[in-house]
């Protein structure tokens, strides 16, 4: 089976949580997505993801998690860190790298934070610690979006805001068609993780987190700024920062060193101890 691709669901305290794995590498590593969660799960991905990052396939094995299906108004960011401990128990992952991209860098803050055990190294991409007015603005237009059901406009907005100019010019012709195709069911997801991601604060316990940390960011970030991933950087002790400074949200995808660059940093320092 390519990357030995596998998509599974975990029932929790707290609900049905789904996530998929792929590699085969003795490493575990944990990806939490961002925002986009809210509107569609990583559920059916494991094949597409494990293409997409294949380049940590041999090394570790890798878990990308959603959030639980059915959140409770009034979620937070510490909440979902908690499922996830709870998820990574069930599956018996004692402790593993952590990627957190955006939303999921917020959430991953709070897992090392209060529950340093489970987080051996840190990578916080295009993430931020508390809100922000450009975060908010964000936060403030997809969901105005959302609630006048103009999904197609919600496309649009999400394609300028989180990629590069020229990504948006070549790329702008399938809002339509994503707005289409995309659309879901509810938006009830997707409002309470906005809220999530505009409440979000984990600025003040950043000094708590004693886990190896990369910080990457974009410069032209207008999905939260550029200045959140700095702010970040001076606030955890010993963190490593990487600024793509011509570079936008998008720039895990955008960037074609992205990948090389977060797997130089995980197999760097020294040797992985196992528990």
């Amino acid at each position: 089976m390519p990357y030995a691709h596998k998509n599974g669901s975990l029932e929790l305290t707290s609900g049905h949580m789904p996530y998929i794995r792929f590699g085969t590498g003795p490493r575990p590593l944990v990806m939490l997505p961002g925002l986009g969660d809210g509107l569609r799960s990583v559920k059916g991905t494991a094949l597409p993801m494990a293409f997409a990052y294949r380049a940590f396939a041999k090394a570790f094995t890798v878990y990308a998690f959603s959030r639980i299906t059915d959140l409770p108004p009034g979620y937070t960011t510490r909440n979902m860190a908690r499922d996830q401990a709870e998820a990574m128990d069930r599956l018996e992952i004692g402790r593993a790298d952590v990627i957190g991209i955006s939303m999921g860098g917020m959430i991953a803050q709070h897992l090392a934070i209060d529950f340093p055990e489970k987080v051996g190294k840190l990578v916080l991409t295009v993430t931020a610690s508390r809100p922000n007015p450009i975060l908010t603005a964000s936060i403030r237009e997809w969901v105005s979006l959302a609630r006048e059901g103009d999904h197609t406009g919600l496309m649009e907005s999400n394609l300028r805001r989180i990629y590069s100019q020229d990504y948006y010019r070549k790329n702008k012709w399938l809002v339509p068609i994503l707005g289409k195709l995309t659309k879901p069911r509810s938006y009830d997801r997707f409002f309470i993780q906005a809220e999530a991601c505009r409440t979000h604060d984990a600025c003040a316990h950043l000094c708590r987190i004693q886990s190896p940390t990369l910080v990457v960011g974009g410069g032209l970030d207008n999905t939260l700024g550029g200045e959140a991933s700095l702010e970040i950087a001076n606030r955890i002790p010993g963190a490593r920062l990487q600024m793509y400074p011509f570079m936008g949200h998008g720039l895990y995808e955008e960037a074609g060193d992205f990948n090389r660059r977060i797997l130089d940093f995980l197999e760097s320092e020294g040797d992985w101890e196992e528990e």
